[in-house]
């Protein structure tokens, strides 16, 4: 099975990236997923192998050790790792590498070239910690704190829910550096891992995407230089925010790639299996189940397609779009992922059949990068 895509958006060198990101996933993922699913996260090897194939920090320039490809090669991948059935155990643990994305956009000249060669090699790796016990999408609620003491930081706090919490080598970690109140007093500070007074804490055990290190981390009094803080004191939010609209289109591609990856294992699956003297296939609400979910994938694929040819035509991503996507995809993946396990009956409930990983893995895509009441919010507030 692959995703069937619309050639016309994509020029030669990403359909060719494609096969790239297939083979690989074929090649690495796939055969070893299962162990990463028991250990709760992916190797540090892994990343290098993905280092080797081209597909880490793909729009970054070369000059800083990158394959420098563009924003499209990161959607192929999106697509890709949302289409494997290997990619709803682990599509965090790759995608996360869009924290290199963050740090060639926000970083000086030094920090570029002090961090992203490793970033890139996979041989070092970054976290991004926002998140805290008692806040999440509201930013403003952030109390880890980062106090000026000549010329370092003082960092105190603690972070929940971060990707990589226990393998990453650094993280960029949002903190209150002003006294303002929300979002405009905080900033956003590398700190790297062995620095005296980080501590890794619980790994987190999840519903879905077990093949991802997830988990806390806090800091008690850690110094850092005033070197490590990312552009401007008071614009972490805007640092963190620049790729929000990337990361409102990464994960509703996913999401699409997922569902459609579930429709097509079940049309296969109903088709092979019967009950009452015919196949499942063969019952007419099968069939208008299967006409529903069909309409919907179309449906959503012509939105993301939209999105991206605006993309393509104007170098920049549509802010409503892209919360209206982030939405309505997701929303779709549930209600298209479910019937798909309904018509597999008990055998959706198995872990054995493709269509459970993806069940389980697609609630977290309506949390990820952006609730879906956050995303109703702001575009209530543009009407």
């Amino acid at each position: 099975m692959t995703y069937q895509t619309n050639e016309s958006l994509w020029e030669p060198e990403h359909q060719i990236f494609r096969q790239t990101v297939r083979d690989f996933i074929a090649r690495e993922v796939d055969p070893n997923v299962d162990a990463w699913v028991e250990q709760y996260e992916v190797p540090r090897s892994f990343y290098r192998k993905a280092a080797e194939a081209g597909i880490l920090g793909v729009d970054i320039p070369e000059e800083y050790g990158g394959p420098g490809g563009d924003f499209l090669h990161r959607l192929v991948i999106a697509e890709e790792i949302g289409y494997s059935v290997s990619g709803a155990s682990m599509s965090t643990s790759l995608i996360a590498d869009g924290t290199s994305e963050i740090l060639y956009r926000s970083a000086n000249e030094e920090q570029r070239r002090r961090f992203l060669p490793g970033m890139i090699a996979g041989e070092y790796l970054f976290g991004l910690a926002i998140t805290e016990p008692d806040s999440g999408s509201d930013v403003s609620g952030l109390r880890t704190t980062a106090v000026r003491d000549g010329d370092e930081y003082v960092i105190t706090g603690s972070k929940t829910y971060i990707t990589q919490a226990n393998t990453a080598d650094a993280f960029m970690v949002a903190a209150r550096t002003g006294p303002d109140a929300g979002s405009k007093g905080l900033s956003m500070i590398i700190v790297e891992a062995d620095r005296p007074g980080f501590n890794r804490g619980r790994l987190l055990h999840k519903m879905g995407t077990k093949a991802s290190n997830t988990g806390e981390i806090s800091f008690d009094e850690v110094r850092v230089p005033v070197a490590n803080l990312l552009g401007e004191e008071g614009k972490g939010m805007r640092i963190a925010l620049g790729g929000v609209n990337m990361d409102r289109i990464t994960w509703p591609l996913v999401a699409h790639a997922a569902s459609q990856r579930a429709f097509d294992e079940t049309v296969e699956f109903v088709k092979n299996r019967k009950g009452f003297g015919q196949t499942i296939f063969d019952f007419q609400n099968t069939q208008f189940k299967l006409a529903e979910m069909k309409t919907e994938l179309a449906v959503g694929r012509a939105f993301l397609d939209d999105i991206i040819r605006d993309y393509k035509a104007n170098g920049t991503l549509d802010t409503m779009k892209c919360a209206m996507a982030k939405i309505w995809l997701p929303e779709m993946e549930a209600r298209v992922i479910d019937q798909c396990v309904q018509l597999h009956g008990g055998a959706g409930y198995m872990d054995e059949y493709p269509v459970s990983r993806l069940y389980t893995a697609a609630r977290l895509h309506r949390i990820f990068a952006g609730t879906t009441e956050i995303m109703k919010l702001l575009i209530g507030r543009s009407l």
